[in-house]
């Protein structure tokens, strides 16, 4: 059973983030002032690291920068404010990964668990094997079909074919119409959210596309 940590002063947030992972079958252990990090993460090494930015006696970039001079865990740091998000894409902290509040503790529970298969932490099961069949516009999920419009599996087959690499809504619009047709801006978001809506039937627990703030969309593989 993987040990998470959730570093997060505000206990609301904490509890019910650790209800969640718990109900997912994981171990959590919740801290909530930045001064005890360090000494938690080197006498219980913890498989991965909710980090908050916004804590009392330390903040978490500079936690994330004191971990990496001794350890490669899995570091996922959640922000609330919107001027650190371009600094975190980036990941120039050192982290593995970056979730903006408000979010769904689904979603926090979907990137966990992807960002833990990166790591081989976490096996990839069977029903996550993910299988493209360009002959019918099908995603192949493990056992089941998935039937997707000629663009929404253009679309996933874009994302698909370079995990981790985002894309502007531009750039996909550009491989996805061929004729260049003339089309709004928001035209992706309304393809992404049906995607989304039926992998979510089959996947209900597993965030595959991911909304970049500010910048587009990318595709992050369970393997």
């Amino acid at each position: 059973m993987a040990k998470i940590f959730i570093v997060e002063d505000e206990p609301t947030i904490a509890e019910l983030l650790s209800d969640y992972l718990v109900q997912a079958n994981y171990e959590t252990s919740l801290i909530d002032d930045g001064l005890q990090v360090i000494d938690k993460v080197k006498e219980l090494e913890p498989d991965l690291i909710l980090l908050d930015i916004m804590l009392p006696g330390k903040d978490g970039m500079t936690i994330c920068r004191e971990i990496r001079e001794f350890s490669e865990i899995p570091i996922i740091m959640l922000t609330a404010r919107v001027e650190e998000v371009d600094r975190l894409l980036g990941l120039e902290f050192g982290a593995d990964d970056y979730i903006c509040k408000p979010f769904s503790p689904r979603e926090v529970v979907a990137r966990i668990k992807a960002v833990l298969r990166r790591f081989n932490k976490e096996p990839l099961q069977d029903a996550h094997v993910i299988k493209l069949i360009s002959e019918s516009n099908k995603l192949k999920i493990g056992e089941n079909e998935i039937e997707l419009t000629v663009v929404e599996y253009k679309l996933f087959e874009q994302l698909y074919s370079s995990p981790g690499r985002i894309y502007s809504r531009n750039q996909l619009m550009d491989q996805i119409y061929s004729d260049h047709r003339v089309v709004g801006d928001r035209t992706i978001d309304s393809h992404i959210k049906k995607l989304r809506k039926k992998i979510d039937v089959v996947l209900p627990d597993v965030e595959l596309i991911h909304s970049i703030y500010g910048a587009g969309y990318k595709y992050e593989q369970l393997e």
